[in-house]
Order: C-alpha cells, then sequence, then structure tokens
C-alpha cells in the first residue's frame, strides 16, 4: 500500500500560499495519488465552528490558543489520520507551525505551554509510536511583510489576524523562521516575491527533490 502523506502550506497572510495548493494536488492527482484538501482552523464541522470564533471573536491569546489546538485534534483524528492510514496525500493549508508563529510569536504567548498542547493533541497517534504527528513536508511561504500587506489591502474584508500591523507580520515571519530552524529537513522554504510561475516551480521542485512527483506533472 502506497504511503500517505501530509504536507502543510505555511506564512504570513498574503504570501499567497492558498493560490499553489490546488495545482499540487493536481499534480499529484496526474501521479494517480487521492489527495485531501483541507485547512486549519477548520477541515471538520467541529473545526469549522471553532475557526469562526478564532477569525472574528475578541479573545485573549491562551483562549486563542486553546482553540486552535482544540480545533486540531478534531481535524486530526476525524480528517488526517484516516487519510493517512488510506495511503492518500494531506494537503493542509496551515497546522501547527502556524499556531507558533501566530499565537506564540505574534501575540507573545509562551512557547513552552504550546509546546506541551503540541505533544498532547499530536502524540500517541502514529501506531506503536509515541511520536508527534507533524507533516511530512511543511512548504514555507517566505514574503516580506511590507509585500504580504500590499496583497492584503487589495483583498476583502479582513479578518482579526489579517487586520494586524505590519510589525505583528514581522513577528510572525520571525516566528516561522525559528520554526524551520528547528526542524530544517521538513521546511522548503519558497521565496514567496517571485513571478507566480517561479514559485509554482520552487513549490514542485520541492516535492520533485522528495521523489513524490515527476518534473511536469501539472
Amino acid at each position: 500500500m502506497t504511503h500517505g502523506l501530509f504536507i502543510s502550506f505555511e506564512g504570513i497572510d498574503g504570501a499567497g500560499k492558498s493560490s499553489h495548493i490546488d495545482g499540487l494536488a493536481e499534480a499529484f492527482r496526474v501521479q494517480g495519488r487521492a489527495v485531501v484538501l483541507t485547512r486549519e482552523p477548520g477541515g471538520t464541522p467541529l473545526a469549522e465552528s471553532l475557526r469562526g470564533l478564532v477569525l472574528n471573536s475578541p479573545m485573549d491569546p491562551l483562549c486563542e490558543a486553546l482553540l486552535m489546538f482544540a480545533a486540531r485534534r478534531d481535524h486530526l483524528l476525524t480528517v488526517i489520520e484516516p487519510a493517512l492510514a488510506r495511503g492518500d496525500v494531506v494537503l493542509c493549508d496551515r497546522f501547527t507551525d502556524a499556531t507558533f508563529a501566530y499565537q506564540g510569536h505574534g501575540r507573545g504567548f509562551d512557547l513552552t505551554v504550546l509546546q506541551t498542547l503540541e505533544r498532547w493533541v499530536q502524540g500517541g497517534l502514529q501506531t506503536n509510536s509515541d511520536a508527534l504527528r507533524q507533516p511530512d513536508l511543511t512548504v514555507w511561504f517566505d514574503v516580506p511583510p511590507a509585500v504580504a500587506a500590499a496583497r492584503l489591502a487589495q483583498a476583502r474584508s479582513p479578518d482579526r489576524f489579517e487586520a494586524e500591523s505590519q510589525a505583528f507580520f514581522e513577528r510572525v515571519a520571525a516566528g516561522y523562521a525559528a520554526r524551520c530552524a528547528e526542524s530544517p529537513q521538513r521546511f522548503a522554504r519558497i521565496n514567496a516575491d517571485a513571478p507566480r510561475p517561479e514559485v509554482w516551480a520552487q513549490v514542485q521542485a520541492a516535492c520533485t527533490q522528495r521523489g513524490w512527483i515527476v518534473r511536469g506533472a501539472a
């Protein structure tokens, strides 16, 4: 049976990551793989309800972090783990790195508490292993916060994260850099301040280098 693959897409709001998820999904489908497209917070009815609260309701950083991990637990048990057990490819728009970047670095919340929540929520899900469930690959769309802000200014009405200051997003970007430094083998840094075809080429290369797709599959 083909092993499941778990790939997360990360980056500050306005980085452009979401526009490339469908392209990678198609590339895997061309290879004959079943693909599950999902997102965080969200991906299940319960998690989508929590998403609405997180994005639109004022709350303190602890409430925010707890809701993120509660949504993640339901998402893992209901969608991600069953898909991986079937041998599917799971493409997820954000995962735990976003919580460390946004709630940890952006909000200034205690990283040690986040690490504890990460162990509780993501540990013990794999057969005969206490290892944390983490993506096999995290595609990090790295873009200067000023560029992302200019992109967001042309978008829809912002949610409570998108409406944050550039200083906030600079802290979030630093948080992603810190997570990448901690797990460099898991991360593929994408220069997202490049023309769209070049960004896509970088995303595709991150998977072809691992032997998961054939170059030019989409």
